[in-house]
């Protein structure tokens, strides 16, 4: 739960970060570019551990982690991220462990016991009331595309977390960025080195932490708490998401905080706490 937690952390201050790199950069290169940064990371690391390339099995699951959190959610979620602000965002994205808990279901082969689907289900209402509160009721395409980011995630924390129990989750994430590098350098290389040049210091910055931590080092903590503690029990640290990003989104961008979050966030904790406790069976798939 630790490991979770602290991935999770990495990843809240993704859409914040986002909304700074979107001043300089389209939400194509910057959804797609921190994957090449984090590619030449990942492929230094790998050589200098010298880790054998993996099985043809092991590949075609890379391939889909990659689809997931290299292109998948940093596509869609910059693309919402320039159009809605990264407290709206959050909202949505605290859909993720439930739609994690349901990709695991289906591709790690868990069944959280009923304790754990109460517990979501209610973390899941409070969300959703507290966006209702907020005035978020009103369905925007940026929220199809965040949707869309939350199914992607979805997909490639559970079989990243299946996989890193075998490989480890820094090969995991690192392999994945590794497959998706000759995707992505000639359609995205040239406008990210030409926009770039134009960006302020703190779109630069921006562009860093999503390029070293939210695609490459919080991945590290991230599938390695899935790996060892369960995708289905872990993943609900992402609960915590939502609350941690629009904290770093009022600090850091002058968004507006409430009562309501504050009230939301009381209550989701709460419910984590509570689903954490539930039995997971494992079972063959």
């Amino acid at each position: 739960m630790l490991y979770g937690l602290l991935g999770v952390c990495s990843f809240s201050l993704t859409l914040p970060a986002t909304k700074a790199v979107l001043t300089a950069l389209t939400p194509m290169t910057a959804g797609l570019g921190r994957a090449l940064v984090a590619a030449i990371l990942a492929a230094a690391v790998l050589l200098l551990k010298r880790v054998p390339f993996p099985t043809w099995k092991e590949t075609k699951q890379l391939i889909l982690v990659a689809a997931g959190v290299v292109a998948g959610f940093p596509f869609f979620s910059a693309w919402a991220m320039n159009r809605v602000p990264a407290s709206h965002g959050a909202v949505i994205i605290a859909l993720l462990p439930l739609a994690t808990a349901g990709a695991a279901a289906f591709f790690a082969g868990e069944r959280p016991a009923r304790l754990y689907w109460i517990s979501s289900g209610v973390a899941c209402l409070a969300i959703l009331g507290y966006a209702v509160g907020s005035g978020f009721g009103t369905l925007q395409w940026a929220d199809l595309a965040l949707l869309a980011a939350v199914i992607s995630a979805a997909i490639g924390y559970a079989v990243g977390g299946q996989l890193s129990r075998t490989m480890g989750g820094w090969q995991v994430i690192s392999w994945s960025l590794v497959f998706s590098f000759p995707f992505l350098v000639i359609p995205i290389a040239g406008p990210l080195i030409e926009q770039l040049r134009q960006a302020t210091w703190t779109a630069w910055a921006g562009f860093g932490y999503v390029s070293v931590v939210s695609q490459f080092l919080g991945f590290f903590a991230w599938y390695h708490g899935l790996a060892i503690g369960g995708v289905a029990r872990v993943g609900q640290t992402q609960y915590l998401q939502p609350f941690l990003t629009i904290l770093a989104s009022w600090l850091l961008l002058s968004e507006s905080i409430t009562l309501g979050a504050v009230l939301a966030a009381a209550i989701v904790v709460a419910s984590v706490a509570k689903g954490r406790t539930a039995s997971v069976k494992q079972t063959a798939r």
